[in-house]
């Protein structure tokens, strides 16, 4: 699974700008997003061309009641068949801009929050689905949620679950209206090993109400049990 994750406003105007998006204005660095907040996204607008959007990370099927469960990952291996995201896989893929992201590590009843990165420091992509309904009031509700798929090498110490990452050549294709989903399963692979790197953070990121550069540090010597240490995998 992927439940927190991190975007730096460099980041953000790199990869906007590259597809020819205006940023979102008065974006701040961002280094401990999680679900139920709204995150900056690029979808195929109605033009084709991509389009920026700012969508509720929890994804919220257009046939469920408003107030049920919210989805904020969608597993690789069953978008196709299952109900809440099939159709979306079909007709609404999406981007999230994105600087690394966090998996935990659950070591007895220790949760160890590990970040991965690429080792080169650039941004990239998290494959996304949305989803849009109309609400009581006549506003659209648009909701996100972050495509997972089988651990690599790097991840599987830690745990069974990795986000999608796709790299810059690979946008286009997911973004596609026109693609074949049967077709794009060579995109939810796990990263390729070399691609990330892994650095364990202090426990502060745990909590959703912190969100400041210090989520990226390691921890302080001596404060937390569980190694101090980085992977990367050449």
């Amino acid at each position: 699974m992927c439940c927190r994750y991190v975007l730096l406003k460099d980041h953000l105007l790199e990869i906007f700008r590259a597809l020819g998006l205006e940023p979102p204005a008065n974006f701040s660095s961002r280094y401990n997003l999680s679900p139920g907040q709204v995150v900056p996204a690029i979808r195929t607008g109605a033009s084709g061309a991509p389009a920026a959007a700012a969508l509720n990370w929890g994804l919220l099927p257009a046939w469920s009641r408003l107030g049920g469960q919210r989805r904020p990952n969608a597993r690789a291996e069953t978008l196709a068949s299952k109900p809440s995201f099939r159709e979306a896989f079909r007709t609404r893929r999406c981007l999230l801009p994105a600087s690394g992201f966090y998996e935990w590590e659950v070591r007895g009843k220790a949760r160890l929050p590990w970040l991965f990165r690429r080792p080169d420091s650039r941004p990239f992509c998290l494959a996304a689905l949305w989803e849009g309904r109309r609400m009581p009031d006549g506003s659209e509700f648009e909701t996100c949620a972050i495509v997972t798929t089988a651990p690599n090498a790097l991840m599987r110490p830690i745990h069974d679950r990795m986000a999608v990452v796709l790299a810059p050549e690979q946008f286009g294709r997911w973004l596609d209206p026109g693609a074949n989903p049967q077709d794009l399963a060579p995109l939810m692979e796990p990263a390729p090993e070399g691609g990330l790197s892994a650095m364990r953070v202090g426990t502060r990121v745990n909590r959703t109400s912190v969100d400041d550069e210090a989520c990226l540090l390691p921890p302080e010597p001596g404060t937390e049990a569980g190694p101090q240490f980085s992977l990367e995998f050449a």
